[in-house]
């Protein structure tokens, strides 16, 4: 029971960082000819890598969306979901990640140290994080709603995105992840997604909705109660995760038929070798029939007569 559990938080895990990506795609549209995403970075040939997104901007490019402002070259990004914690140690993990990044460049200071930016986003604002920062001196600023950069005492230009905290008229699509979307943000970003024509923008909304509406179940269902257009719109967007749960049932429907004929084969099987026993049918003929009739191997058949 621990081991299913265990999975299916693993499974759950993984699927908010595929949103987290596509929302921040999505936040920096404006400039997606001018950034390259990453989601998992090989450092070398061996099997070494780091578990965050890698963004790299395209030289002299300015980024509209501020959660931008602070991008350098290369720019290393951890989310952690509303169930993950944020503490100096996991600071010091992207930066451990950043030096990585730069120590594995093509060739010798191929990377530059002030090339690479750290960026950190969480739903909710780590108090304990933030408490370390004030009782160590280090020099904390708050440039936009939501948005901190810390000004000293690591390597790296690092910022902290705070969800709850951001500008929602400003980052709808960060919003979206939230456990606490309204009504009225899922209907708009329902009605923005209806005219989406690029087929990647439109897989990258998907991928958001797919974890928003696992997060917002009352929300999507009050939706679906309202306008037709509006129930159509959702079961489009939530057809990827439908069709899911139709080929898990449809697997599990064929795994139990299989389990059936196999023990009624192999109950027959063992019927056949009791009656040719009792008509004293050497086990070297059975083994044959065996292997002719219910097309076994050798090895099978032999299983049989122990």
């Amino acid at each position: 029971m621990a081991k299913e559990k265990s999975k299916a938080e693993k499974k759950q895990k993984l699927q908010w960082h595929p949103a987290f990506a596509a929302a921040l795609e999505m936040e920096l549209l404006e400039n997606k000819d001018d950034l390259e995403f990453e989601r998992e970075h090989n450092l070398n040939r061996k099997p070494l890598l780091i578990d965050c997104l890698v963004i790299k901007k395209k030289k002299n490019t300015v980024i509209r969306n501020e959660i931008g402002k602070l991008f350098r070259k290369y720019n290393i990004i951890e989310y952690k979901s509303a169930r993950d914690s944020l503490s100096i140690d996991d600071v010091a993990k992207t930066q451990g990640y950043a030096h990585l990044y730069k120590a594995y460049g093509e060739s010798i200071n191929a990377v530059k140290f002030d090339e690479v930016s750290v960026t950190l986003i969480r739903e909710s604002k780590p108090v304990g994080l933030f408490k370390y920062f004030e009782e160590n001196r280090y020099i904390v600023s708050n440039p936009y709603k939501g948005i901190y950069y810390i000004k000293s005492g690591l390597k790296f230009p690092t910022q902290i995105i705070i969800g709850k905290e951001l500008a929602h008229e400003n980052h709808e699509w960060f919003n979206l992840l939230s456990d606490k979307v309204t009504k009225q943000e899922m209907a708009r970003a329902i009605e923005y997604s209806r005219n989406v024509r690029s087929k990647n923008e439109r897989e990258l909304i998907d991928a958001i909705f797919e974890v928003s509406a696992l997060s917002n179940k009352n929300v999507v269902e009050e939706l679906k109660m309202g306008d037709e257009d509006m129930c159509q719109a959702l079961m489009e967007i939530m057809k990827p995760e439908i069709e899911e749960v139709v080929n898990t049932a449809i697997l599990q429907e064929r795994s139990e038929a299989e389990r059936k004929i196999r023990e009624t084969t192999e109950h027959a099987i063992k019927v056949a070798v009791k009656s040719l026993r009792r008509f004293n049918t050497s086990d070297l003929n059975i083994k044959m029939t065996l292997m002719e009739d219910y097309n076994l191997s050798e090895e099978e058949a032999l299983s049989y007569l122990k």
